[in-house]
């Protein structure tokens, strides 16, 4: 198919990980050395070096390659790690992906929240919500590959896992709160805002960005323009059926 020679997909089996936090306590507490047994503590920094083998043998070969080209045991070998070590890990190509994405993951949401956090100077809530839907089809051109490969792995008993996660579930919220904002204010005709904030995001989702991009042969600057109209008739004062 089209869509996947053009991004270069991979045929994952995986999913992502705790990007190494400990498990004392709040997700952002420091861990606490002296709680573990020497044993459990060497363990952990040989866990740390396995991800960092792992990540930084998947990140050359999918640049090598392509993502759709490299198998689970090329990285595995690659890494000089032991297959069911790569598994234990990483239980498919899509959750490697994710570790992959984290940096950039990170960056985005940071900019997302900067973004969208309301205050006097912050702007219309409408405006600040075009400008991250705007950011996010930035974010999907320049992360395809990997992401295209997370929803891949989205099959079977995994399906709908991406509307799970925790970046999607990040993006909705904070989605639905600005939409709450302009609803508030109003700047959007009366909707469910609940269910416009998944629609909203809905034409972003990886695998119909893709598609219209390679398929129908969407630029990025023609979906950034239907995403500004969809906005504009969304306003008060537009007729809602």
């Amino acid at each position: 198919m089209a869509t996947r020679e053009a991004r270069g997909l991979g045929q994952p089996r995986g999913e992502g990980h705790d990007g190494g936090r400990a498990a004392h306590g709040r997700p952002d507490a420091p861990p606490c050395p002296a709680e573990a047994p020497e044993a459990l503590r060497g363990e952990r920094r040989d866990a740390a070096e396995n991800r960092r083998r792992i990540l930084a043998a998947a990140r050359a070969l999918f640049a090598e390659r392509g993502v759709d080209a490299v198998s689970m045991n090329q990285i595995a070998r690659a890494a000089g790690i032991g297959p069911g070590t790569l598994y234990r890990r990483y239980a498919h190509k899509g959750l490697l992906c994710q570790g992959l994405l984290e940096e950039n993951t990170g960056r985005f949401r940071e900019e997302t929240a900067a973004r969208l956090a309301p205050g006097p100077a912050a702007g219309p809530a409408l405006a600040r919500l075009e400008a991250v839907l705007l950011r996010l089809i930035a974010f999907n051109e320049e992360n395809a590959p990997l992401l295209g490969a997370i929803a891949d792995a989205a099959c079977g008993d995994r399906r709908g896992a991406i509307y799970g996660g925790p970046l999607y579930q990040w993006l909705y919220r904070i989605v639905l709160a600005t939409v709450e904002e302009a609803l508030a204010a109003g700047e959007l005709a009366p909707l469910d805002a609940a269910w416009l904030a998944d629609a909203l995001l809905a034409p972003l989702a990886i695998d119909l960005y893709l598609f219209q991009r390679h398929e129908r042969g969407f630029t990025p600057e023609r979906i950034a323009a239907a995403v500004r109209q969809f906005l504009a008739s969304l306003r008060a004062g537009q007729p809602v059926a």
